[in-house]
């Protein structure tokens, strides 16, 4: 079984999220990103070592340590603001 991580930062950011859509897309996209750790792309240059996925035009940026079977889920941020 995977374990999970929450970064600070990623719980305040999602904590402030006041649209149910988009609460509801998070929350999909954590099952799914649990389910299979590898689903999102792979960052390079300064975010080598963590993942994107995508909900709606928002950004979930995560790491996974796959030896240690952990998924740590970084930030969380509107595509504009990459």
């Amino acid at each position: 079984m995977v374990d999970v991580i929450f970064d600070e930062h990623f719980q305040r950011t999602v904590s402030k999220i006041k649209d149910e859509e988009v609460q509801k897309s998070i929350k999909n996209k954590l099952k799914k990103i649990i389910e299979n750790p590898e689903i999102g792309k792979p960052m390079r240059n300064v975010r080598k070592g963590t993942r994107e996925v995508y909900a709606g035009s928002f950004r979930i940026s995560y790491a996974y340590h796959k030896e240690k079977d952990i998924i740590e889920f970084l930030d969380f941020y509107h595509k504009d603001e990459q």
